[in-house]
C-alpha cells in the first residue's frame, strides 16, 4: 500500500501521557478531509470485502472513523463506549490495563444475531479495548467479521489479543 496522506500528518508527541511515551497525535489528520477521506473509502472498502452488516465504533475516536464508514456502506452504526455512558438496556465487557482495569458497553439491540460486524477505532495499542468490544459483539450473538484502525502500535502486540480475526490496519509503526 502506498504512503497515505494520514501517514505524513501524524505528529510525535513526546513524554505524553507520561514521560517516556512517545504519542501518536492523529489530530492532524482530522483537520485534513482529504487524509479522512482515504482512510474512511480503504476501510470502507475492507468492510464490504468481508461482507459486514452493522459498523461498531469503539469510543471515542472510533466513532470519528465509523460513523462516515457506516453511511459510505448504507450500514447501521453501533457505538461500542466507556462504562456509565448509555443510558438503555446495555451488556459490559471488563479489560485488563497496564494498572488495573476498564469496562466498555453496548446496548442490548446494538448487533441483531447472526449480523455481521466491523470494529473500527483509531489506533489498536494492546488490543484490551477491540478484544473487550469483540467479546461484547458475541454476547450479543453477532459475528466479528474484522477490525479496522488507522493506525497499530505493532511493537505493543495488540494482534496477540485479537488472534483469529482478520485485522485492517493502515499505517503500522
Amino acid at each position: 500500500m502506498p504512503d497515505l496522506i494520514a501517514k505524513s500528518l501524524i505528529r510525535d508527541v513526546p513524554d505524553f501521557p507520561k514521560p517516556g511515551i512517545m504519542f501518536k497525535d492523529i489530530a492532524p489528520v482530522l483537520q485534513s478531509p482529504a487524509a479522512v477521506a482515504e482512510a474512511v473509502a480503504l476501510l470502507s472498502a475492507d468492510a464490504r470485502e468481508k461482507g459486514t452488516e452493522v459498523i461498531v465504533g469503539i469510543e471515542s475516536r472510533g466513532f470519528v472513523f465509523g460513523v462516515p464508514i457506516a453511511l459510505q456502506l448504507g450500514l447501521p452504526f453501533a457505538m461500542a463506549r466507556k462504562l456509565g455512558k448509555l443510558p438503555y438496556d446495555r451488556i459490559s465487557e471488563e479489560y485488563a490495563l497496564e494498572y488495573g482495569t476498564n469496562t466498555v458497553e453496548m446496548h442490548t439491540d446494538s448487533v441483531n444475531p447472526g449480523q455481521r460486524a466491523y470494529i473500527v477505532d483509531d489506533l489498536l495499542a494492546t488490543g484490551g479495548t477491540a478484544a473487550a468490544s469483540a467479546r461484547l459483539v458475541e454476547r450479543l450473538n453477532g459475528n466479528v467479521c474484522g477490525f479496522g484502525f488507522l493506525v497499530e502500535l505493532s511493537f505493543l502486540e495488540g494482534r496477540q489479543n485479537l488472534l483469529g480475526y482478520p485485522i485492517e490496519a493502515l499505517i503500522t509503526y
